[in-house]
């Protein structure tokens, strides 16, 4: 299957931006994502959808690549 966007040249990614309440910061589940504009992700989760992720702790901490 591909995708639409791709076949386009739409400026997009593939990954899920995982959006916290704590410091209002997101992160991309994709290491390649180099925008987390919230534009460019048709997915887009609240960590506590996810069950939370210990967003209180600092995020550099984090597994998950932080957004800008």
């Amino acid at each position: 299957m591909e995708c639409a966007s791709c076949d386009a040249r739409i400026d997009h990614c593939h990954g899920t931006l995982v959006v916290h309440p704590e410091g209002g910061f997101a992160e991309c589940t994709d290491p390649a994502c180099v925008d987390g504009d919230r534009v460019r992700h048709a997915l887009i989760v609240d960590c506590p959808a996810l069950g939370g992720c210990g967003c209180a702790a600092a995020p550099e901490k984090s597994l998950l690549r932080q957004a800008s």
